[in-house]
């Protein structure tokens, strides 16, 4: 059995837990969070929650952590350090921070010979694999990504760090005419601006400068500043009421051409429609858990990315039943 830590109870840990009894070669042994111990309640009976501030106690107890923090400011740290300890797997998805990030835990791992697979889910993770295989096939061809209508968590979480906001959801948005303009096989140098629109909904805290939250929620580099965005201020029972669901999805769409001449167009698209991100974020981080897990029986060390594992070692199945099944 794959000895599983989660490292961080919020809705990816929650998702997480539920990914892990869905994988019969996989068990939970302990949930950590910076929060009290005694007032997180998991799903799963005979597991502690330990404090954060215990975890180094569990070195040898785990065999892979997932780390279930938030990209804006909680990977860039807990990521490096917990590779200390343990293969880690986790979901950091500011694009533009990736290499360095990467150098970070890339180090960790190889000074104390741990894995970690970093920037694993959807959106970097499954789709990194689309464009990667659109970019091999049709040599010379654009790759566009479009995401949404959906939450996103590491945007909602992002909002969350501002100063003034207690809670809220961000929505990133398509643009159906750039959408449409691309399923048409049209490859035009779009902006960021052009393709998606954000919309915020936020709840204040009491006595929070409305004008100065969203001039910082507009402003933020990496997420909000080079997009349309509308911020919609309601109260906490109204997001609670509309808001509470984490649906996202997205495309990712390339169309190349072929021939002497370019005379035969292909259009190649992948899609997700998803009702639940953390979920399925969290199925795609258990998986790649079991490839760490994996990669460090053969003796590897240092930071992954999706793009570097073979799609064998996320299966419990053998290579024969691989073979046989899915091939």
């Amino acid at each position: 059995m794959i000895r599983v830590g989660i490292f961080g109870y919020g809705n990816l840990g929650r998702g997480t837990e539920l990914a892990i009894r869905k994988n019969d070669d996989m068990e939970l042994v302990a949930v950590f969070t910076r929060r009290d111990p005694s007032k997180v309640k998991i799903q799963t009976a005979g597991v502690p929650v330990v404090s954060s501030d215990d975890v180094a106690s569990w070195k040898d107890r785990i065999d892979v952590m997932v780390i279930c923090g938030g990209s804006a400011t909680d990977l860039p740290v807990q990521t490096p350090k917990l590779t200390e300890l343990f293969n880690t797997v986790d979901s950091f998805d500011t694009h533009a921070r990736i290499p360095e990030h990467f150098a970070a835990v890339d180090d960790a791992g190889k000074r104390n010979g741990h894995v970690s697979i970093i920037s694993v889910g959807w959106d970097p993770g499954l789709f990194s694999l689309a464009r990667v295989y659109g970019d091999a096939i049709l040599p010379g061809s654009k790759p566009f990504t479009f995401w949404g209508r959906g939450v996103s968590q590491g945007h909602s979480d992002a909002i969350r760090r501002v100063k003034g906001v207690r809670d809220a959801r961000q929505y990133t948005v398509p643009v159906q005419s750039a959408l449409d303009a691309v399923r048409n096989g049209e490859s035009p140098d779009f902006t960021p601006r052009q393709m998606h629109t954000r919309e915020c909904y936020v709840v204040l805290e009491d006595g929070a400068d409305k004008e100065q939250v969203a001039h910082d929620i507009k402003t933020m580099p990496n997420y909000f500043d080079e997009y349309d965005t509308t911020i919609h201020f309601i109260t906490e029972e109204e997001l609670q009421k509309n808001h509470s669901g984490l649906p996202h999805g997205g495309f990712v769409i390339r169309a190349g051409y072929t021939g002497k001449n370019d005379e035969h167009r292909h259009i190649i698209e992948y899609s997700l429609q998803l009702d639940s991100n953390p979920e399925f974020t969290t199925s795609v981080l258990v998986a790649y858990a079991r490839a760490a897990v994996r990669l460090h029986s053969e003796g590897v060390s240092g930071a992954k990315s999706v793009l570097d594992i073979p799609p064998a070692y996320l299966s419990s199945k053998s290579d024969a039943e691989l073979r046989k099944n899915l091939l």
